[in-house]
């Protein structure tokens, strides 16, 4: 075997062996692009690649998990926010409370049940923001139920009231929605809320990111509190991911191939094929891609040692 030969093939991270076998099939004074095609055709993949190609090595970005202003300001800050890199949760309580409670009651159950379901997770930072007014006796046109679990919630220093105060005999209340978007900004945390906070949106381009991308709904079903499974739609992260700080990548399944043993597409066939354990999974195209890469820069090198003589 040529020693040029195999030092530029082994350079691109094929094994002598199998750079050995196609030169003694093809002769020792195959071209380049001859044994680099036949290597591809047997399945034989560079080291670099192999690597490329475990599942361990690849990084999952959710949507809405790309923010940067956020993530300086907290991350590594305050890791006792959230056990287990699990995102802050900062609960819409007026949101979650009267659709707990159809709309017609106030229903701190609602906020409980939701409390709950994020403890249940591990999550440390749960945050429910609710106006202050809403200590005061119910009254009949704003009725309220389970109201003691509001106290509760506030010694357990989850629960924070937004300020309001009357003004001669008038209540003056503070934007409840803007605290909460805030801190969730702040906190580079999610929002649990049916609300959309359109107006919020229009008064802040980068708050209008966050809504858009960190906002979690939810629906109750028989008492019991249900956020979607995919909470950015079916190309979205998966709920898991989107309350994780560090997205975890699912094991890639390869579909095989409806033809099986018949297929006559060799290694350009994009199906799995579990007769074939040396088949490479990147397509030929991308394999080509990378191959011709280093050739490339083996070249330039070449040529700037030319120059320096």
């Amino acid at each position: 075997v040529q020693p040029s030969k195999l030092d530029f093939f082994c350079k691109l991270g094929y094994s002598k062996q199998d750079i050995c076998k196609v030169l003694e099939n093809l002769g020792q004074e195959a071209l380049e692009d001859d044994v680099l095609k036949e290597l591809i055709r047997m399945g034989s993949k560079p080291q670099a690649l192999e690597s490329q190609a475990q599942p361990s090595s690849l990084k999952l970005i959710a949507r809405g998990s790309c923010s940067t202003k956020p993530a300086s300001k907290w991350l590594g800050e305050d890791e006792s926010d959230s056990s287990s890199y699990l995102r802050p949760i900062v609960i819409d309580g007026s949101n979650v409370a009267m659709s707990h409670g159809n709309k017609e009651v106030f229903s701190c159950w609602g906020i409980q049940l939701a409390v709950d379901w994020f403890r249940e997770r591990g999550h440390t930072y749960i945050k429910v923001f609710v106006p202050l007014w809403r200590k005061e006796p119910p009254r009949q046109d704003s009725p309220i139920a389970d109201q003691h679990i509001l106290e509760e919630l506030e010694k357990q220093s989850i629960l924070v009231y937004t300020p309001s105060r009357k003004v001669k005999g008038k209540r003056v209340v503070c934007y409840d929605d803007r605290y909460i978007v805030k801190v969730a900004y702040e906190k580079d945390g999610v929002i649990v809320s049916n609300d959309h906070y359109r107006d919020l949106q229009n008064e802040n381009p980068e708050w209008k990111w966050f809504i858009e991308q960190r906002l979690l709904m939810y629906s109750f079903v028989s008492n019991r509190f249900m956020p979607p499974d995919d909470p950015l739609g079916r190309h979205g992260p998966t709920l898991n991911n989107f309350l994780s700080k560090k997205p975890v990548l699912p094991e890639p399944k390869w579909q095989p191939c409806p033809y099986g043993k018949k297929c006559t597409y060799g290694n350009k066939c994009k199906f799995y094929h579990p007769e074939r354990p040396h088949q490479a999974q990147l397509s030929v195209a991308d394999e080509l891609r990378a191959k011709t890469q280093v050739p490339l820069n083996l070249r330039k090198e070449e040529n700037n040692c030319l120059l320096h003589r």
